[in-house]
């Protein structure tokens, strides 16, 4: 459990340096630090010698059925070596395939084979990065006829047969709810507790007839909602705010990842406060 923590973003690179503000970690992106030198290293080790760190990627492409990048996973590998971060994380999704690189986060059917395939290819990256990673349920706007389960069965199953962690995204979850008119709370209360390690907390963008995730928005109040769900059901698990275009003042991100600790020490508190059933009446 780190806390509560904010996605570290170029604007905000001088102000953490020179401020260290109050959060309890950060998230970086993977790919923004797979470099020789320069100026992002810089930052990153000044960042880590006073805050935890997580490294979240975008381009693993674990659903691909491209062979596994071996080379940018041996650079993951010794960035993850240099920085010791908390934890890896990725997309269940494929990027691309053939050898192109579509630059989008692409569903998977959620079948047995998909499964499959999907539980293998972690299992080898974790022996390639020599740590367990956390698989990310992405926002979806299309959906495969052949699919034979929901969304949280199929990622359930995938972490339990891969021996990895979820990372559970509040707004994706309720970004495809909407989307593919289901019920978010049946996400929340069907993933195993167990395997859920970190949320992320975003905005969107409300096109009408469908919900964009586009992270540069404030968290909704739906979203909020389902986030407080998911503190009763998890209890004590880390969180962080993503924010990726018009992006604000660090000032506003860490006000976002305080109401994330609000609500779940208000529930941790509710939890505490129920009275205890009197011996002869307790399961």
């Amino acid at each position: 459990m780190l806390g509560y923590g904010v996605g570290l973003r170029r604007q905000h690179y001088s102000h953490v340096l020179e401020t260290r503000p109050q959060v309890d970690w950060f998230e970086v992106v993977s790919e923004n630090f797979m470099v020789a030198g320069g100026r992002a290293l810089e930052v990153l080790e000044g960042v880590r010698a006073n805050y935890p760190i997580v490294m979240h990627g975008v381009s693993m492409s674990i659903g691909s059925t491209d062979p596994l990048n071996r080379s940018y996973l041996r650079q993951l590998r010794d960035l993850a070596g240099r920085f010791d971060p908390a934890w890896i994380s990725d997309h269940l999704c494929w990027t691309g395939v053939g050898g192109r690189n579509l630059h989008d986060l692409l569903p998977l059917p959620y079948t047995e084979e998909a499964i499959s395939h999907v539980v293998a290819r972690i299992r080898n990256v974790q022996d390639i990065l020599e740590r367990p990673i956390l698989i990310e349920n992405v926002s979806s706007y299309m959906a495969f006829a052949d699919s034979t389960m929901r969304e949280w069965e199929f990622i359930s199953a995938v972490a339990n047969e891969a021996d990895c962690g979820i990372l559970l995204d509040i707004n994706n979850i309720f970004v495809s709810a909407f989307n593919h008119k289901f019920d978010a709370n049946d996400y929340i209360d069907a993933v195993p507790a167990e395997r859920v390690v970190q949320y992320h907390l975003a905005g969107h963008s409300d096109h009408g007839t469908y919900l964009l995730d586009t992270h540069d928005h404030p968290v909704r109040d739906e979203v909020w909602t389902l986030y407080e769900r998911a503190a009763q059901r998890f209890g004590a698990v880390s969180a962080l705010v993503e924010w990726d275009d018009n992006i604000p003042e660090f000032a506003e991100l860490a006000q976002i990842a305080d109401r994330a600790r609000t609500i779940f020490d208000a529930n941790t508190i509710k939890r505490s406060a129920k009275p205890a059933l009197p011996a002869d009446h307790r399961a």
